[in-house]
């Protein structure tokens, strides 16, 4: 497969949508707060039914000087074709160095970037870095609770071998040269897409992710998350504590 240079120093931020109109603004704006000035957005539509891309049209009027030297790839699909496709489909689009997953309904931490950035340039033998996060139902100002699923070091092996999940996809970072080698997100475990590709990466290059114990990330928590769908109410009140 040909590969072409990727870009040194940027990051390509993958934001996967589908339906998520009401909560585009807010996951938009985390990234125009980013400390790390060298960014672009590939935003990924996967074939929505209410008014995602219109709210996306109009973010973009609204913040066209600030955005005047970046890229911003709007990606509507033909289709839906799931998760999977969707994130993939922005995986290959990616031209950056690194590559940053982004839920479209939740939101960053300004110094995300810039954090997970710094991380792997000081970590080389890292190439898939995640981090902790808050819940939050409405809005950020609200009392928020803290993951206690996530797991660091040796321990992220260890969870993975024995069929666990301790890495939260919406927060990883990873090397663009690593979704050149290994591919992107298949649909084998629907509703497990992200377990899957994090074995995957697992397994392509032993202790090779981490996970920064701070919180740089915030994960709405609302009826129609994609995660409720497959795990249900009581799963998704367990990964919050």
């Amino acid at each position: 497969m040909m590969t072409y240079p990727r870009v040194p120093g940027l990051v390509s931020i993958v934001i996967t949508n589908y339906n998520k109109a009401d909560f585009l603004i807010d996951c938009l704006d985390g990234i125009l707060r980013q400390t790390y000035p060298n960014w672009e957005i590939i935003l990924v539509d996967d074939a929505s039914t209410d008014d995602s891309l219109l709210q996306v049209e109009k973010w973009l009027q609204v913040n066209r000087e600030q955005l005047a030297d970046r890229t911003f790839m709007t990606v509507p699909l033909p289709r839906n074709i799931g998760y999977a496709g969707a994130v993939t489909t922005g995986f290959f689009l990616a031209a950056g160095e690194y590559i940053a997953a982004q839920d479209s309904d939740d939101i960053s931490h300004h110094e995300r970037l810039e954090r997970q950035v710094s991380f792997l340039l000081g970590r080389p033998d890292i190439e898939v870095v995640g981090t902790n996060y808050e819940v939050f139902h409405h809005n950020l100002w609200e009392p928020r609770s803290r993951a206690g699923w996530i797991r660091y070091g040796e321990q992220i092996r260890k969870v993975y071998a024995n069929g666990g999940h301790c890495v939260c996809h919406g927060t990883i970072m990873l090397r663009g040269k690593l979704f050149d080698r290994i591919g992107g997100h298949t649909r084998r475990i629907e509703g497990a897409e992200d377990y899957e590709f994090i074995a995957k990466a697992l397994k392509a290059k032993p202790l090779n992710i981490a996970n920064i114990p701070d919180v740089l990330y915030y994960y709405r928590s609302h009826p129609n998350q994609r995660s409720r769908k497959y795990f249900g109410k009581d799963r998704m009140k367990r990964n919050e504590k």
